[in-house]
């Protein structure tokens, strides 16, 4: 399956914002996402930096993936996919508690924060070709 130029240009940009969203994990950022660690979760703050630094670590990997393994783009994306599912649940938390973090400081910024997953979600996959060969498997 091809990609189209814009697919390409999506992809790598994609690739580009969750290496430095992983960088940001692991450095300058740190504390900011440890707020959408979900409160289900142990609050023990040991534990939380570890959801952050291994989240981290994960975003960077599939960052460098979404640009470098073209070969097997189709399985990078819905991985990425998986992970902004996964993730997900962060971002309730931070809205049902009222977390501000990254300039979300009120329950409406809160709130439309979670309507741009989705999008992630549908970009990881259409930037990819994952989302043309799930459909094909659909039918």
């Amino acid at each position: 399956m091809h990609s189209s130029p814009f697919q390409k240009i999506m992809r790598i940009l994609l690739g580009l914002l969750m290496v430095l969203a992983g960088i940001g994990h692991l450095t300058f950022q740190r504390e900011e996402f440890q707020a959408q660690v979900p409160r289900w979760l142990p609050t023990d703050q040991a534990f939380m930096d570890f959801v952050v630094l291994a989240s981290g670590i994960v975003e960077i990997s599939l960052g460098l993936a979404m640009i470098f393994i073209v070969k097997y783009r189709i399985k990078v994306g819905m991985a990425l996919a998986i992970f902004f599912v996964l993730i997900f649940p962060g971002n309730i938390s931070q809205y049902t508690n009222g977390i501000d973090a990254f300039g979300l400081d009120t329950d409406q910024k809160r709130l439309i924060r979670l309507f741009f997953q989705p999008i992630l979600i549908f970009l990881a996959l259409w930037s990819t070709g994952a989302w043309r060969f799930l459909m094909k498997k659909i039918k």
